[in-house]
Formats: C-alpha cells, sequence, structure tokens
C-alpha cells in the first residue's frame, strides 16, 4: 500500500475516533464512528486474499447494522423526549438500544461472533488496530449513557466473560484465541462500568498495553497457531522465556500488570453489595487462564530435545522494530507496585 493513502487512512481513523470523542450530539457521534469503520475497511482488505475480503466484509456488514441500530436508538429518543445529546438519554427503550448497538460494535456477548471470525481472516497489524483502537470511541460513547437500571450492563458483562473464557479454550488459531481474550475483558470493563467508570478506563488501558505486547511477540515470531509457537525458542530464546509471563499477565496473575484491574473490579463488585456477579467474573477468569496455560505449555514445555510439534520453519531476520514491544513488555509485567498511585489518580 502507497504511504500515502496509508497515512491518510491512520489520519482518518484518528480523526473519526476525536470526532466522536469530541461529540456531545448524536449524530456527530454516530458520523464518528462512520469514519473510523469506512478508515479501517481498506486495511482489512488490503492483502486481496479471499479470507481476508471475507473477513472485510463481515465486518462492514456488522458495523452498519450496529451504526443503524444506533441511529435509530438516538433518533427513538430525540422522538420521545426531544434531546438529541448524548448524556440525556433518560428513556429506558432507546437506552437499551443503544447499549445493545454499541455491544455489537465493540464485540460484547451475545452479539460477539463476528470477532472472531473477522480477526482471523486479517494480518497481525490490522488485528492490533481491531482490537485496540476501534474500542475506543464506543467505549467513549459507553460512559456517557447512564441506564437507570445497571442490569443490562451485568447481564452482558458476565455473558461476555463467560463466553470469553468457554469460547477460547477449543481453539487452535492464535488470533481466534485473542479475540475470545478480548470479549472477555471487555467483559470485566463493562461488569464495573456503572460503578466506577474510572476502573473501566484503567481495565482498557492495561488491557491495550497486554494485547499490544502479545500481537508483537506473535508478529515478531510470525506465529498464527498454536503448533508455530512450539518452534520460536530456536529464533528468539530471550522473548520465548518473557512471553509466558505476558500471557499470564493476560489471564490476570499476581504479581503481574493484568492482577491490578482484576483485583480493584472484583474489590469494588463486593463493595456493591454484587457477590454472586464477582464469583462468576472470578471463575470465568480461570477459563481464560486455561487457554493461556495453553499457549505458554506449547512455547515453554515443548522445546528440545522433545518432539516438536510443529514444522520448524526457516529462520529469516525480523525487520521489526523491537523498542515498542520492550516498552509495552516492560509495562505488562511490572505495573503492578504503582496499584496505589493508580487508585489515587482514580479517587478524584
Amino acid at each position: 500500500m502507497s504511504p500515502y493513502i496509508l497515512a491518510t487512512l491512520l489520519f482518518s481513523l484518528g480523526l473519526g475516533t476525536t470526532i466522536t470523542f469530541a461529540s456531545s450530539h448524536w449524530l456527530l457521534a454516530w458520523m464518528g464512528l462512520e469514519m473510523n469503520t469506512l478508515a479501517i475497511i481498506p486495511l482489512m482488505a488490503q492483502n486481496h486474499h479471499p479470507r481476508a475480503v471475507e473477513a472485510t466484509t463481515k465486518y462492514f456488514l456488522t458495523q452498519a447494522t450496529a451504526a443503524a441500530m444506533l441511529l435509530f436508538a438516538s433518533t427513538t429518543n430525540a422522538w420521545l423526549t426531544g434531546e438529541w445529546n448524548i448524556e440525556q438519554m433518560t428513556h429506558p427503550v432507546p437506552t437499551t438500544m443503544m447499549i445493545i448497538a454499541l455491544a455489537l460494535k465493540i464485540g460484547l456477548a451475545p452479539v460477539h461472533a463476528w470477532l472472531p471470525e473477522v480477526l482471523q481472516g486479517l494480518d497481525l497489524t490490522t488485528g492490533l488496530i481491531l482490537s485496540t483502537w476501534q474500542k475506543l470511541a464506543p467505549f467513549a460513547l459507553l460512559l456517557q449513557i447512564h441506564p437507570a437500571d445497571p442490569t443490562i450492563l451485568i447481564g452482558l458483562g458476565l455473558a461476555s466473560t463467560l463466553v470469553g473464557g468457554w469460547g477460547g479454550l477449543n481453539q487452535t488459531q492464535l488470533r481466534k484465541i485473542l479475540a475470545y481474550s478480548s470479549i472477555a475483558h471487555l467483559g470485566w470493563m463493562i461488569l464495573i462500568l456503572q460503578f466506577a467508570p474510572s476502573l473501566t478506563l484503567l481495565a482498557l488501558l492495561t488491557y491495550f498495553i497486554m494485547t499490544f505486547s502479545t500481537f508483537l511477540v506473535f508478529k515478531l515470531n510470525k506465529a498464527t497457531n498454536i503448533n508455530s509457537l512450539a518452534t520460536s525458542w530456536a529464533k528468539t530464546p530471550a522473548l520465548t522465556a518473557l512471553t509466558p509471563l505476558i500471557l499470564l499477565s493476560l489471564g490476570g496473575l499476581p504479581p503481574l500488570t493484568g492482577f491490578m484491574p482484576k483485583w480493584l473490579i472484583l474489590q469494588e463488585l463486593s463493595k456493591q453489595d454484587l457477590a454472586p456477579v464477582a464469583t462468576v467474573a472470578a471463575l470465568s477468569a480461570l477459563l481464560s487462564l486455561y487457554f493461556y496455560l495453553r499457549l505458554t505449555y506449547a512455547m515453554a514445555l515443548t522445546m528440545s530435545p522433545n518432539n516438536l510439534t510443529g514444522t520448524a520453519t526457516w529462520r529469516l531476520p525480523s525487520l521489526q522494530l523491537t523498542l515498542p514491544l520492550a516498552t509495552s513488555l516492560i509495562a505488562t509485567l511490572c505495573l503492578l507496585p504503582l496499584t496505589p498511585a493508580a487508585t489515587a489518580l482514580l479517587s478524584f
């Protein structure tokens, strides 16, 4: 792809998200989301592979459906209340429709089925943009909607954590595993959205850091399925030793960064007298942890002299910059001691 076209598309991606961030009117927010969708579509289809074209088509159809639903919800709200302002979603019917539309945008269960299929058809770089940047604009809108009854958000959150855990168990493709991981993490964020929006932002930030590290590791190793991870020790031994820690951080184990949002979210849910919800969420984290441990096993415990489970690929020097990976890797592993500082900042 021409660097000028790439720069234009990336600028449009950033502009679409910024417009949605800055908007207080539903039509302007919708316009930002549409710009976002239209800017990423050429990036998704740039390989001209049938799988990539299929993924792009699925993505376009789901995002168009969500955008139409969002527009319908906002016009219904304007008809019922006379308000176009994002903060003025007071009627339960358009509020519920809007939450479902935004859930479809980001891939929350039970409207999640498109995400693993789309992510599987993309290369890792575009998959990273889809898993991180594309979640920002819908989350900015979700943070501004305040439903009178938090039941729908808790239902979506619990469904997502359970589906994200169960769905990833029998997968062998890394991109599908990362898609289910994304669904599970989004579930944790939605659970706490109504009670502590600042904790949602903290969970989103840590999810971005950990996902960025994971995608870059897989990109460096050119790995797309579990079997290809088994030969990564020969290419990058030091990184292969650290990758299990990244995966365990994604799973939320102490003393790694991924433990911080889970710990604070469970604490807040307990304070809100939602102990059963906290229990189900904590148990669903065990499901996710299982498939992270599968990846860890493939990387760290199938080394020589054991029989390799994959065919060794030709070892070519990687041209990928390692500074972004090194920075995000340190953040993925070492931010837990900053929890008191994070809670102090979030309390303002």
